[in-house]
């Protein structure tokens, strides 16, 4: 298989379905956004971290690419005229999202109350963390914009924001089991 076709050399791309696009098209800007925030997740992966955030990353890494699909089809082409469903495009279900849910639950039963604002940082995979989940709240906002224009599965965007959220307590709970410093966010009086 070559990676290669040269139908993008003019700056058009096709979406699920065939249907062509300008490579900065917000269907396209959205799932990229998925796809870079899906390499972040690889590199916390990639860390010396409990094999349970590592399998569990990798099962998230699995829905984003799930989310990537439905993001990348044209809706026009997804369906035919009887309803039925033309392409064998995976879901996001209920059951992705309390999961996400049941580990932020988790992790927030062996972490201190938040009582301040987080400063991000403090050690380099809390740190990878944090720029996942600021990917990942561009990625949420990008699929919100698209489905203002295009309305998508509102499951997807309720994984993005979830994901969002656990990326957030992953990082809090990583500084707890790196014993780094989580930086609280304190305002200079002026």
């Amino acid at each position: 298989m070559k990676i290669y076709t040269k139908t993008g050399d003019k700056g058009t791309t096709a979406l699920f379905g065939g249907t062509r696009v300008p490579k900065h098209h917000i269907r396209i800007d959205s799932y990229g956004t998925v796809d870079e925030l899906n390499s972040h997740l690889g590199l916390i992966r990639d860390q010396n971290i409990d094999t349970h955030y590592k399998e569990l990353l990798m099962h998230i890494q699995d829905r984003l690419f799930t989310v990537g699909a439905i993001l990348a089809t044209d809706p026009e082409k997804a369906v035919l005229k009887n309803g039925k469903e033309r392409l064998n495009i995976p879901k996001i279900s209920d059951a992705n999202i309390e999961r996400l849910e049941q580990e932020i639950d988790n992790m927030n039963t062996a972490l201190p109350p938040m009582t301040h604002f987080v400063l991000p940082g403090g050690h380099q995979t809390v740190s990878f963390c944090h720029i996942a989940r600021c990917v990942c709240r561009r990625a949420e906002r990008l699929a919100s914009a698209l489905n203002d224009l295009e309305p998508i599965d509102p499951l997807a965007l309720t994984y993005l924001n979830r994901l969002s959220d656990y990326l957030f307590v992953l990082a809090r709970k990583l500084s707890f089991d790196l014993n780094a410093n989580e930086v609280k966010w304190i305002p200079e009086k002026q």
